[in-house]
């Protein structure tokens, strides 16, 4: 598969994009074909006008409404796929937000996930259109890829070690540094929650760390990895354990996130801390009422094996928050709860700024990227405070979930402080997003950056 423009060619057919029955800049033959083809123009809808010749003279894809619009987006990228595999060119003259998402659609819509099957046949072909900036596209496209790849990866090719090799190739491609902490290093280096989450594993834990860049304002993004999660002894029913091979989607997208940051050579220091673990079970798996102490010292007592994400991840926004950065921004696929409030296709997001989350709205819209702000809400403080210890990781009576581990989150860093809950998987095929692993978030946030970071 190809995440690149094609190189401009006086034989790249012209490529219409057309609101259903506004046909006034097609050309006459063009009008005249989808008269006879009973062409409207509707959401999605392709139309390949032959020339004399028989070869193609031009083709339309049907742009529908804007209420229609409203309701998904990269439908013209979808077109990719449902044209002949040809060279196409954008002629229509869109908006510029509006052609910069038809353009990456169109990469996006490329994209498949073949390691264990013979490739997909390939899709057709798109100039850069004009007034875009086509390396930043494609760089934000193979992120995405890269994404994608990790999650949809089973967990017996993705464990904390080929996390790991997939981290060390991304810091190799970038000329970053990495340091990574195994095994049982973890106890003397003061990570002990992520070292008791996966010392039952026979795959070893792991933090894995990686620096980029000498100047500007210290970014860092935490990612939780954990690459396959049963449940621990509060194990999973079968029917929750199916997807597990995706709850190290909070990495795959940091570090989608991390390419692009680093491929666009953003002026800042980037950290990406991932702690690489496996939920398993063995008899020395933690357990139910035990109570573990934290790299920050707060004590946390254990009511389900299972809310081993927010554990990880708490000893890793230590660690960041030690370097006093400029931002921390956590992602993961935290809980349940997040997917009951908002669905598969919204990314949940945490902050205690509202310009911040004000700024991320408008990245959001402009990029297509959508995102929904939860509140900290300060009176469920309580809900996490068990009593025995500083903090309860899975709180009893079941509301508020993704709330209650954000706040959880929060408590181990000071420094300003972003978190976003994603789901990291698309349930069903959809224009530019098969079926699988799929980044969220990682686009707003970029585009946002330069306001977050006041660069």
């Amino acid at each position: 598969m190809s995440l690149l423009f094609a190189a401009p060619t006086p034989d790249a057919i012209d490529l219409y994009v057309v609101e259903v029955d506004a046909f006034d800049a097609l050309p006459e033959v063009a009008k005249t074909w989808a008269a006879s083809q009973d062409f409207k123009g509707t959401l999605g809808q392709v139309l390949t006008v032959p020339a004399a010749d028989g070869s193609i003279a031009c083709a339309v894809v049907g742009y529908g409404t804007k209420a229609q619009r409203a309701r998904g987006r990269f439908f013209v990228g979808a077109a990719a796929r449902k044209l002949p595999v040809r060279i196409f060119k954008i002629v229509t003259d869109l908006p510029k937000s509006e052609l910069e998402e038809a353009a990456l659609g169109w990469l996006l819509e490329s994209y498949r996930f073949d390691r264990y099957v013979k490739p997909a046949g390939a899709a057709a072909t798109l100039v850069a259109p004009d007034g875009i900036d086509a390396k930043r596209i494609e760089v934000i496209a193979a992120g995405e890829a890269l994404t994608r790849d990790l999650i949809n990866t089973p967990a017996s090719d993705m464990g904390p070690f080929e996390l790991e090799e997939a981290f060390r190739a991304l810091a190799h491609e970038h000329g970053a540094e990495v340091n990574v902490t195994l095994g049982d290093d973890l106890l003397p280096a003061n990570f002990p929650m992520i070292h008791t989450v996966g010392r039952a594993s026979t795959r070893e834990p792991r933090l894995l760390d990686m620096r980029w860049g000498a100047n500007g304002p210290l970014l860092t993004l935490v990612g939780k990895g954990v690459c396959f999660d049963t449940g621990g002894l509060n194990i999973k029913p079968s029917s929750s354990m199916g997807l597990m091979k995706k709850d190290m989607g909070g990495a795959a997208t940091v570090l989608g996130l991390a390419h692009m940051i680093m491929g666009l050579g953003l002026q800042i220091r980037l950290r990406v801390l991932v702690p690489a673990v496996e939920n398993s079970i063995n008899g020395n798996a933690f357990r139910p009422q035990d109570i573990l102490r934290s790299r920050k010292g707060l004590t946390v007592e254990i009511n389900n094996t299972d809310a081993e994400g927010r554990l990880v991840l708490a000893d890793a926004l230590t660690l960041a928050d030690e370097d006093q950065p400029a931002l921390v921004i956590s992602m993961a696929t935290l809980t349940g709860a997040a997917r009951v409030a908002v669905g598969p296709d919204l990314s949940p997001f945490f902050t205690d700024s509202d310009e911040a989350a004000g700024e991320l709205a408008l990245a959001a819209a402009r990029v297509a990227d959508p995102v929904w702000r939860l509140p900290f809400h300060e009176p469920y403080e309580a809900m996490i405070e068990p009593g025995i210890a500083d903090l309860d990781n899975a709180p009893s009576g079941g509301f508020a979930g993704a709330i209650t581990a954000a706040l959880f989150l929060r408590r181990f860093v000071e420094s300003p402080y972003m978190h976003f809950d994603v789901y990291g998987w698309n349930p069903s095929a959809a224009p530019a997003r098969p079926k699988g692993g799929v980044g969220m978030g990682a686009r707003a946030l970029l585009d946002a950056l330069p306001k977050l970071l006041k660069l």
